[in-house]
């Protein structure tokens, strides 16, 4: 049976969209076990080769970086040559990468892997791989199915952090490396085997959508120059750069300073590396519900009024930790109110790109947005290391995180949502 016939055979019960989108969630938690062992290789990495925190976080800055600049050229790619090539390159990429470092001893060899390969792969779990994909398939429901999408990255934290923080005891951060090796490469096979570009080349509609609406062509146009075609829509609009901006802070308050520096920041405060570890874990819980509950009400509400309440909560939780005790209760509260919104973010700002730009330019737009995101989430990760060696604590990084979220919040509400591609395919 070829992959039409299995597809229209799923689709008697359930249709294809929501096992494309199981398979896109299994990818990006595989994605997301690659991003979040820097944050539990820290220590293993510093008893073995005695490197600082600032060398070490300097490599992660570098694959959030290259993660955000990369995306809007690895969108026009996929536009030109396919989702499932550009995807199934992109994880090849990782798997070189984490499997070659375990063969590493200098500081170089970790920027070249952990820094530039690693930055080149992640893509396959990046926002606007997410967008392309839910665009595709989804013509209902699209908040809701790219909260869920995104609700991986939860998942991955709630999955992957335990294992690695104990391999990381046992076998150093190498057990780590091997981990994420495996899992990447048990991926690929799954999304070569069984996962269409469209709908249409499996002969069905998207969810609630008819058969024209997935009509596409594949672009013929320079890749490098439709990202910057992109771009220069998007400069145009005063929402791109409040999205952008925002975007920003957000990736500075996640995966740069939590996910880079949560389980040293408790190493610090006495709490032990798999303590730590299971603690973004319990983050992760939250993030799960969170995420999708986000999408669902992304389909039901005002998205900027999301925003507003998400940024606001996420600064009240980053500003006021380092000013309590570091103990049950606080850290308990923390999680709730920091974890139910780490990427709840996502489905409001994409359901306002989609509104702007149109679904055919939105994941192109989306990526050169999430560059922003990732530059905040480098600076974050370098920043956050360098306070912590220079003043021997985290505190003044958690509430300069926290005031810049409160900042957020207030600039979201100048979102107009002023269409700039209403001639876009919706």
């Amino acid at each position: 049976m070829n992959l039409a016939g299995f597809a229209k055979l799923c689709s008697g019960r359930v249709h294809y969209a929501w096992i494309v989108l199981g398979i896109a969630f299994i990818t990006t938690l595989a994605a997301v076990g690659v991003r979040a062992a820097p944050g539990v290789m820290i220590p293993p990495l510093q008893r073995s080769f005695g490197w600082d925190v600032s060398t070490i976080s300097g490599a992660v800055s570098v694959n959030l970086v290259l993660l955000g600049a990369l995306g809007p050229f690895i969108m026009a790619l996929m536009d030109r040559f396919g989702l499932k090539p550009i995807m199934v390159g992109c994880l090849g990429i990782l798997a070189f990468a984490t499997g070659s470092s375990i063969f590493m001893t200098q500081p170089w060899q970790l920027f070249l892997t952990w820094g530039l390969l690693v930055g080149m792969g992640a893509s396959v779990g990046s926002i606007g791989m997410a967008t392309a994909l839910t665009n595709n398939w989804f013509h209902s429901h699209r908040g809701f199915a790219i909260g869920l999408m995104m609700s991986a990255n939860a998942a991955g934290q709630l999955i992957f952090l335990p294992a690695m923080a104990r391999l990381a005891q046992a076998y150093g951060w190498e057990g780590i490396a091997v981990l994420v090796t495996v899992v990447i490469l048990a991926v690929i096979p799954l999304v070569w085997l069984f996962l269409p570009e469209t709908p249409a080349q499996v002969g069905l509609a998207p969810l609630g959508g008819t058969m024209q609406v997935t009509a596409s062509v594949k672009s013929t146009v320079n890749p490098i120059q439709q990202a910057f075609a992109g771009l220069r829509l998007g400069v145009r609009s005063l929402d791109f750069w409040l999205l952008g901006i925002t975007f920003g802070i957000c990736g500075f308050s996640t995966q740069g300073l939590i996910g880079t520096h949560m389980v040293s920041y408790c190493l610090d405060m006495g709490i032990p590396e798999v303590g730590g570890a299971a603690f973004l874990a319990a983050l992760g819980v939250f993030n799960m519900f969170g995420s999708a509950l986000s999408g669902w009400l992304t389909d039901r509400m005002n998205p900027r009024m999301m925003m507003f309440w998400l940024f606001t909560l996420r600064g009240v939780a980053l500003f006021l930790l380092p000013l309590t005790n570091f103990d049950i209760v606080s850290l308990s509260i923390f999680t709730v109110f920091y974890g139910l919104n780490w990427i709840a973010i996502v489905a409001p700002q994409y359901a306002i790109v989609n509104e702007v730009f149109g679904k055919k330019l939105a994941p192109v737009i989306i990526s050169w947005i999430f560059v922003l995101h990732q530059v905040g989430g480098g600076l974050a990760a370098f920043g956050a290391g360098w306070m912590r060696d220079t003043m021997g604590s985290y505190t003044l990084a958690f509430m300069l995180s926290g005031a810049a979220c409160f900042l957020a919040s207030v600039m979201v509400l100048r979102i107009q949502v002023r269409p700039l591609a209403q001639s876009q395919p919706a």
